[in-house]
């Protein structure tokens, strides 16, 4: 039995097979049904535009022997993408099939419904007259770069980002939660200075936000200006009409985009390189995320909630191993490789048009896809550990050595004050902490030999590894500025 000879076919990527159902939102966005669905609106809102005109022409027809579309003729047209299902994506692989050319194939099945619109609205409808006016003037491209834009707009904007709040928002909560938690910061894998919990949840709460304010401040960028950008064709055929003015109503207003006035052939793509670098850098700091998280359980400072049922290891029952979070490091690597490559690509073409762009449009749900498995595990995985307070405790008491640096720092104000005996403070405590084991005991010892005054002194005895937190707790309040 061949598995090619399986109906329905096997998916060949994990994202259409074992991880459909996390990735199936952008589905809706991003396979090629979306794209020709939205390859039929952009075709019929240009029908519309020129049939109808717009505020700046006094609403008239763009285009002479037209006459403006009624409402309902108008519905008609905007129900073609709305109705495109399973028939009508057998309709338009069958024209594909003949033409071998994706856009012609929509411009076809647009034709084939303009022949069926007077079965709806009578025989005194134009639209069946109107086969003409679709993909009047355009290239192949004015289609391809707005459609995308708008599947790309929509998958980020409904699917992406939302995931992406949603793990900021749950490290929002936990810094909140976790603020006076302290916790042994560990610098080159070695005890120093603590921290809180909170604050170091903070850290990656701050740097997401600074991110996805990016990625909510791009500009989605389309044109709609011909075989190489100049309007040529427009013009020759009707060389009165403002066609730049045109451009830029259908692109910003009925396109909601940026207009783009000076193209080749194609929209040069900038702005998708520096959507998925932003998306890319993103991905990084989440990767960095899961890292330090798997390390923390790992250290045995997050404990994992065992799922009901679940095999942690086919040998070893006693292990939960943290799967989420090398799922969530594996895709989010995958992604950034498939996103790098596109902002690198896409940039690039030669003079007016080559289609190297195409083919690697054709990725950019596989790019997206990867984050957002990666992001729907990370936010699991999040959601199943909670700190360890026994682990956390013990670390903090086992680690006095990491008051050196209060004690020392100290003794630099003293000795930059005058006060006496405070000289070479550093490599005083350093004789006495690197190396060492050593308990409370030790450092008050250490600090009753030192001439500080009273009050310094007993505010360094007051410390213990656990409160010597600095400002880290009210640091956590940034996170939301």
């Amino acid at each position: 039995m061949k598995l090619t000879d399986i109906t329905p076919a096997i998916a060949l990527t994990p994202l259409d097979g074992r991880y459909h159902k996390q990735t199936a939102p952008l589905v809706e966005y991003m396979s090629e049904p979306a794209l020709n669905r939205e390859r039929m609106r952009v075709e019929v809102e240009w029908m519309i535009l020129l049939a109808n005109g717009f505020s700046g022409n006094g609403n008239q027809p763009i285009i002479p022997g037209v006459k403006p579309l009624t409402q309902a003729e108008q519905e008609y047209l905007r129900a073609i993408p709305e109705q495109f299902g399973a028939e009508g994506i057998a309709r338009h692989a069958a024209h594909e099939a003949i033409t071998h050319h994706d856009v012609k194939a929509v411009e076809y099945y647009i034709d084939d419904e303009l022949d069926k619109a007077a079965d709806t609205l009578g025989e005194d409808t134009q639209l069946t007259h109107l086969k003409t006016l679709v993909h009047f003037a355009c290239t192949s491209e004015d289609i391809n770069n707005l459609s995308i834009a708008r599947c790309v707009k929509n998958a980020i904007e409904q699917v992406w980002l939302p995931d992406a709040q949603a793990i900021v928002d749950l490290l929002t909560e936990k810094a909140e939660q976790y603020r006076d938690m302290s916790l042994l910061a560990l610098t080159h894998g070695q005890p120093a200075t603590p921290t809180t919990l909170g604050k170091e949840l903070a850290v990656f709460v701050h740097r997401l936000n600074r991110q996805l304010k990016h990625v909510r401040e791009q500009e989605y960028l389309g044109k709609i200006n011909g075989a190489t950008g100049t309007f040529g064709a427009h013009l020759a055929a009707l060389p009165d009409v403002d066609w730049i003015a045109v451009s830029q109503e259908f692109v910003t207003n009925r396109m909601g985009l940026t207009w783009n006035p000076l193209t080749t052939q194609i929209e040069s793509h900038d702005w998708q390189a520096e959507l998925y670098g932003t998306i890319s850098h993103t991905n990084r700091i989440l990767h960095n995320l899961a890292v330090d998280v798997w390390m923390y359980i790992s250290r045995g400072v997050f404990a994992q909630e065992p799922v009901k049922g679940a095999t942690g290891s086919s040998t070893m029952p006693h292990k939960v191993n943290p799967i989420r979070f090398e799922n969530a490091e594996a895709n989010l690597e995958i992604s950034c490789s498939l996103l790098d490559t596109l902002s690198a690509t896409l940039v690039e073409s030669r003079w007016q048009r080559d289609l190297t762009d195409s083919t690697t449009q054709r990725n950019i749900g596989s790019a997206l896809g990867y984050s957002v498995l990666a992001l729907t595990n990370l936010l699991g995985g999040l959601k199943s550990i909670h700190p360890n307070e026994i682990v956390i405790s013990r670390e903090l008491d086992e680690n006095w050595e990491v008051l050196g640096e209060p004690i020392q720092t100290a003794m630099r104000a003293g000795e930059l004050a005058g006060e006496p005996g405070m000289d070479h403070p550093y490599e005083k405590v350093k004789e006495l902490m690197r190396g060492h084991s050593i308990g409370k005991a030790d450092v008050e010892r250490f600090i009753d030999e030192q001439s500080f005054d009273s009050a310094t002194a007993a505010r360094l005895k007051a410390l213990t590894p656990a409160t010597y937190t600095g400002a880290a707790s009210k640091l956590v309040d940034f996170d939301r500025q």
